[in-house]
């Protein structure tokens, strides 16, 4: 299974065995052989090859065929969260939160914000109530 993925995603990425090997550090046959599957990486290398292409390690070993961490999302702190999606949409932390900007938001403006506000408050209590709900019924 791991040769497989290991293919599968470099092909999805749309990189050649030399370009991920250099990326890696890796010698372009020490990649060949993973992909061949005549050499099996070691805990660390998986693990940098699984960072490399951001997907879990049990993904690799198709232990899963979900490539994400569901689990680590789940447990990650909001805040975390919250700046990686400033970081993924280059929303400057500053500008996001100076308040000289917000005080310049026109009445339009402001309503819109007050229904993201509502939106994300009313999706968190959703999540909670259901995450309650199967607590109990565990």
């Amino acid at each position: 299974m791991l040769k497989d993925r290991l293919i599968l995603l470099r092909r999805e990425k749309g990189y050649s065995q030399y370009e991920v090997a250099e990326r890696l550090g890796f010698s372009r046959g020490k990649l060949a052989n993973y992909e061949q599957g005549t050499r099996q990486p070691d805990y660390d290398t998986l693990e940098i090859i699984a960072d490399f292409y951001d997907v879990s390690t049990d993904y690799l070993l198709g232990r899963t065929d979900n490539p994400s961490f569901p689990q680590e999302e789940e447990q990650e702190d909001s805040l975390e969260q919250i700046n990686k999606l400033l970081k993924k949409y280059n929303i400057d932390q500053s500008g996001f939160f100076d308040i000289e900007k917000w005080k310049s938001m026109g009445p339009e403006e402001i309503k819109q914000l007050e229904s993201y506000f509502q939106f994300i408050v009313s999706e968190a209590e959703k999540k909670n109530k259901d995450k309650n709900t199967s607590s109990d019924t565990d």
